[in-house]
């Protein structure tokens, strides 16, 4: 079994290298003590000072060394840490599913100690070391355990926590807990809308659809200054051309035919609060201007009325359109969009926000539980281990809004109390996202040969996917929709792919 000790490169192991009179450092001491077949090192600092401590770290004891460059945003940020901490790891069990492995504590701040300690205590078992030159190298032996379901939220909060303080943002309001998440890319967003919320300026969310842009503009709103205003969200693609003036702007009574009596419009019916425009890029060029007017004025005259109404509205816009390319194209004004695109937050997909699917498919179903219990026959559904599984490697191009669809269609049609993967590949069949379509039409009049046809389709897609995750076999086997990492190693293994 390979011994590979796995490490932050500290401050005390470059003077180490610098000053030979400070001693060997807290490295170089657990490789004198221990008979490592591989050191492997994160570093954080520039390629010439890690090159230049590995060249001397061999120097003082032959070894495998193993560098994996890192770049933190701050030592301390612990979701950096974390998800640093796991692709390292992760890429040594690829190439050696069977090392021991050992985390070493001292180099490195206390955040990433306290990281090594949660992983080797849950995700990855492994020996942990210490270091000092009073006592030498020894085992440390935490006496407890931490359940693995508790360290998102650890890690979440304390990220958080340093965030906040970092960037000066307003107290933490429970607005925004309602918008699950975990991983670091949605934090990101989280943290700019926390900051703007309290601000009154126009912002314009960006995302595919079914990302949640109306809970986030929903969050804003209640944490701002205008919370217990009014909230009005308007589906703007839903409006017909030849109504939209009337629906944003009201009318008096006989203005056309129909209008029985005086009705407010959307701007005079959130004014106060937050009008939220979603799909904003659907609204034909003739209300953009209109639009304009109106922001720009900060009033609005009804149809059939001459007399202008002041108006003080806040706009959130949401769009799955790029509206720079509709600018360019001349489907969408420039003057509203600078006029919209004040706070610009745009929001991932969910296939790019790693680690919260699961908490998704834990939230909604309860949801689902709470809401159906009153339902005649009422069972509460679980999910089992398969399907959760086969929903984590699912690409989602519907994101959230497909996840809660599919589980509650499950729970509607499972027989079972426990929601099997049979329950979900029913309700997700293969789509045009997951099985690419012929490129072209083939004859079967002189034969095909299918094993090499399918072989050569396997090793282009794992080359490809490969590249695009930049070596990282667990992105790598997302893209593919591949369980895990080891299956991408078996593949890339059979069809001789290097990895």
């Amino acid at each position: 079994m390979k011994k590979v000790l796995v490490s932050w490169i500290g401050h005390a192991d470059l003077r180490a290298e610098a000053e030979q009179h400070v001693g060997l450092g807290p490295i170089a001491q657990a490789v004198m003590a221990y008979d490592f077949e591989q050191v492997a090192l994160l570093s954080d600092a520039s390629p010439e000072i890690t090159a230049g401590y590995t060249e001397w770290l061999t120097e003082q004891m032959p070894t495998t060394i193993t560098v994996f460059p890192t770049k933190l945003s701050s030592p301390t940020d612990f979701g950096e840490i974390y998800q640093a901490d796991v692709d390292t790891v992760t890429a040594i069990l690829a190439r050696h599913p069977r090392a021991q492995l050992f985390f070493h504590l001292s180099p490195g701040t206390p955040a990433m100690a306290a990281v090594w300690i949660l992983l080797a205590k849950t995700r990855f078992p492994a020996q942990l070391l210490e270091s000092s030159i009073k006592h030498g190298v020894k085992k440390v032996e935490v006496p407890f355990d931490i359940s693995a379901d508790f360290i998102p939220a650890l890690l979440k909060n304390a990220d958080e926590h340093l965030e906040a303080l970092s960037a000066g943002l307003p107290p933490r309001t429970p607005e925004f807990d309602q918008i699950i998440h975990r991983s670091s890319v949605m934090s990101k967003v989280i943290v700019k809308a926390r900051r703007i919320a309290i601000r009154s300026v126009p912002v314009l969310v960006q995302g595919e659809s079914g990302t949640g842009k109306e809970m986030l503009a929903n969050a804003i709103h209640g944490a701002s200054t205008r919370r217990g205003k009014p909230f009005l969200a308007v589906n703007c693609g839903a409006i017909p051309p030849d109504l939209v003036e009337a629906e944003f702007f009201g009318y008096r009574r006989g203005a056309f035919t129909g209008a029985a009596q005086d009705r407010a419009g959307h701007f005079e019916a959130a004014s106060g609060g937050t009008l939220f425009l979603d799909e904003i890029g659907e609204l034909p060029l003739l209300a953009q201007v209109k639009i304009l007017r109106a922001l720009q004025g900060k009033e609005v005259v009804r149809l059939g009325d001459h007399r202008p109404v002041q108006v003080d509205v806040r706009i959130i816009a949401a769009t799955n359109r790029d509206l720079l390319e509709e600018v360019a194209a001349g489907r969408f004004r420039g003057d509203l969009y600078y006029r919209l695109a004040v706070a610009v937050l745009s929001l991932p997909p969910l296939r790019e926000r790693e680690g919260d699917v699961s908490l998704l498919i834990d939230h909604m179903l309860e949801q689902i539980n709470r809401e159906g219990a009153a339902d005649p026959g009422f069972v509460r559904k679980n999910i089992s281990a398969s399907a959760r599984n086969f929903m984590l490697s699912y690409p989602w191009p519907g994101n959230a809004r497909e996840v809660f669809n599919t589980l509650y269609r499950a729970a509607i049609w499972s027989m079972e109390e426990k929601i099997s993967l049979a329950d979900v590949r029913e309700i997700l069949p293969s789509s045009p996202e997951t099985v690419p379509a012929p490129s072209h039409e083939f004859s079967l009049d002189r034969g095909v040969n299918l094993p090499e046809i399918l072989n050569n389709v396997a090793r282009e897609h794992l080359a490809a996917a490969m590249r695009e995750a930049r070596g990282n076999k667990t992105k790598a086997a997302r893209l593919l929709c591949l369980p895990n990492y080891q299956t991408l190693s078996n593949w890339l293994q059979k069809y001789g792919v290097t990895g």
